[in-house]
């Protein structure tokens, strides 16, 4: 896992929305998902590692039913990147400067 350093707000998020290792629901509001996101990107995503689709697709799956949309979400706000048989570390930061 990558070492991420968490804000007092989205630990919150984390401990609100995260049961051990399961996301129990999706929050409907963008920011707190996109720090679900970024716990995913940061938990599985190593840097310069390729994962296969269906490697990626089982561990989204141990964290969330619906991996589909946890899938498009990384991928459309950045924290992954794929090709036609894998994915990678995208470019958001997930420590961001300032």
């Amino acid at each position: 896992m990558t070492n991420v350093e968490w804000s007092a707000w989205e630990q919150k998020v984390l401990d609100t929305f995260i049961d051990g290792d399961r996301i129990l629901q999706l929050p409907a509001k963008r920011k707190k998902r996109l720090v679900l996101l970024k716990w995913l990107t940061a938990l599985h995503v190593p840097d310069d590692v390729k994962i296969t689709h269906a490697d990626f697709n089982r561990m989204l799956q141990q964290h969330y039913a619906d991996s589909a949309t946890l899938r498009r979400e990384m991928f459309e706000f950045g924290y992954v990147r794929r090709d036609r048989l894998h994915y990678w570390r995208g470019e958001t930061p997930l420590n961001p400067v300032g």
